[in-house]
């Protein structure tokens, strides 16, 4: 009798303790279905079921199950899975957290990628490898709850927040909880991603949910981490980490010459990303439910204030052997620094006027951050006299004109020249201009046109719109050479690659589905796009919503936010 009563009593305290933490904040399906119904609905269970097998098999043992992935890569619809739960919770509420999570992402059907996130977990799928995204567009802070009594309670929910988004990369895991002061906390990195990626994105994730304190909860979600406070417990007390040994190494002397050189930016950049910045934490204050995508711009940074005399030995005084090319405003030369680093030097050539000056205050502002694996990065820039130097990524074998721009206007999608928000979606905009080019025969912006065909996306629209998109191809093609319909397939996948809604367009693997498939496309209607023009004036609708968009790989449709 005595035996069952132990038993009884066990099997209740299990259940009250239990506590996945399935509170939902974030949900997306993408637009895009794949191709074999059934056949991808086999390839994703399978999948998922690889993911519930990993986890199981980590409980069974002696090694904790709260992150797997599994990849079906040689299937007709190829599918990447990623599943991380919270390191504090146990693997059975790990478990029950990955069972409502994968009924909820099923919801999605036949959708080539999804995401959910709840308090407790993650589970995302897509139809390509994002195992190494950290930081995305889209990412947020959710803040709720009543405004906490004690007047120091913000600035202790503030100052831990620092602490763990600080000591959580160097930490085994990319996961810590700690307590302090009446607020409790916990930050988390997916376990793909690097160091310095995790210490990215946990940068946006404080800046985002800086915004909620006093609110005694607050959160933010991204493509690679999560980060949470609150005034309550909800994880065990043994589960905290002493953040003071992961404080002090020598790591935050880099930080601190980073935040120098900062400082010592030039042309006023410090300035204008002090002000963005306060502006951006108070625009993304949110409260209770919220819609809008998981994967918004990112905490702006000034770049590297190299000295020019370093930059003038790296390059051997700008001579012709180390020469690249000749890149926008300038010659580009590949240059040695001190430490070994190769980097291409841009000089810039141009006229020292006020208009120069802006010109190159604007390339700084909007190269230096940008981290996107089809650009390269601006490392820093310097300047004396009359010289201006920019000081990028050293891309071997090309030239670094290639990689840099064609330049902003007339390529670069809306959403990002007006408000700096980066995603892979930025590429499928400037493909579907480049392929209108192709068609065409003509440059995006020809001023030497009539008003009327000056732009070329907006005269392809009007042409669509009127139903006499083939009078878009160029004359000096052959009419015997090409197939009219085929044309008006590819300035139709072209618009929808432009517009203005950044959830609407496909990624680049979709757009090369949509080139080798056959037929029109009928549920996919473009619409109509944004554009900037020469004069730097918005041209279209005036829409540059990301909408619901994601970018992750295909999931772009209808997100949530919702707390407590």
């Amino acid at each position: 009798m005595h035996r069952i009563i132990v038993v009884v009593v066990l099997l209740w305290r299990s259940r009250v303790t239990a506590d996945p933490q399935t509170t939902l904040l974030n949900a997306g399906c993408s637009q895009y279905n794949a191709s074999g119904n059934s056949a991808f609905v086999a390839t994703l269970s399978e999948t998922l079921a690889d993911l519930r097998s990993s986890l199981s098999s980590a409980a069974a043992g002696t090694s904790a199950a709260r992150f797997a992935t599994a990849q079906r890569p040689r299937a007709a619809d190829p599918v990447y899975a990623l599943f991380q739960c919270r390191a504090y919770l146990s693997s059975a509420d790990c478990l029950t957290c990955l069972s409502v999570a994968e009924a909820r992402i099923r919801r999605c059907g036949n959708a080539n990628g999804a995401r959910v996130i709840y308090d407790g977990c993650i589970l995302r799928y897509e139809s390509s490898t994002f195992f190494d995204q950290t930081t995305l567009p889209g990412n947020a802070g959710v803040c709720n709850g009543s405004a906490a009594s004690d007047a120091g309670f913000s600035e202790a929910a503030k100052a831990l927040v620092r602490d763990l988004t600080s000591a959580t990369p160097r930490i085994s895991g990319f996961s810590a909880a700690a307590e302090r002061d009446g607020v409790f906390a916990v930050a988390q990195c997916v376990e793909t991603v690097n160091e310095e990626g995790c210490a990215q994105c946990l940068a946006v994730a404080d800046a985002n949910i800086e915004g909620c304190p006093p609110d005694t909860d607050g959160r933010a979600v991204d493509a690679g981490c999560f980060m949470r406070y609150s005034s309550k417990s909800f994880f065990p007390a043994n589960q905290t980490v002493d953040l003071s040994q992961f404080l002090s190494s020598g790591k935050s002397n880099k930080k601190g010459a980073i935040i120098g050189g900062v400082v010592g930016g030039i042309c006023g950049l410090l300035l204008l990303a002090i002000v963005a910045l306060l502006w951006i934490k108070r625009s993304r204050r949110r409260q209770g439910f919220r819609t809008g995508d998981l994967l918004g711009a990112t905490e702006l940074q000034g770049p590297l204030n190299f000295h020019y005399k370093d930059l003038k030995a790296a390059t051997n005084n700008f001579s012709e052997k180390n020469k690249l090319g000749e890149g926008g405003f300038g010659d580009v030369y590949k240059g040695t620094l001190k430490n070994g680093k190769t980097v291409a030097v841009k000089r810039l050539a141009i006229a020292q006027t006020s208009r120069a000056k802006a010109d190159f205050q604007s390339e700084v502002k909007l190269i230096s951050n940008v981290h996107h694996r089809n650009l390269v990065r601006l490392l820093g820039c310097s300047s004396k006299g009359q010289d201006l130097l920019l000081v990028y990524e050293y891309m071997a074998n090309s030239s670094l004109n290639k990689f840099i721009f064609a330049r902003i206007r007339g390529y670069t999608a809306p959403e990002y020249a007006i408000h700096g928000q980066l995603s892979e979606k930025v590429d499928t905009y400037s493909f579907g201009v480049v392929v209108l080019e192709i068609i065409s025969g003509r440059k995006s912006n020809d001023a030497q046109l009539e008003p009327v065909i000056q732009y070329l996306l907006e005269w392809a629209w009007k042409l669509y719109e009127s139903g006499d998109s083939i009078d878009l191809v160029d004359r000096s093609l052959d009419p015997t050479e090409y197939s009219p319909e085929e044309m008006k397939r590819i300035v139709k996948i072209a618009l929808l690659c432009t517009q203005s809604t950044v959830s609407a367009r496909p990624t680049m693997s979709e757009v090369v589905v949509l080139l080798l498939s056959e037929g029109d496309h009928d549920r996919l209607q473009p619409t109509r796009p944004t554009f900037i023009d020469a004069t730097s004036r918005v041209r279209g609708d005036g829409s540059t919503s990301t909408g619901s968009s994601s970018t992750s790989n295909a999931t772009v449709s209808a997100s949530q936010f919702s707390a407590r």
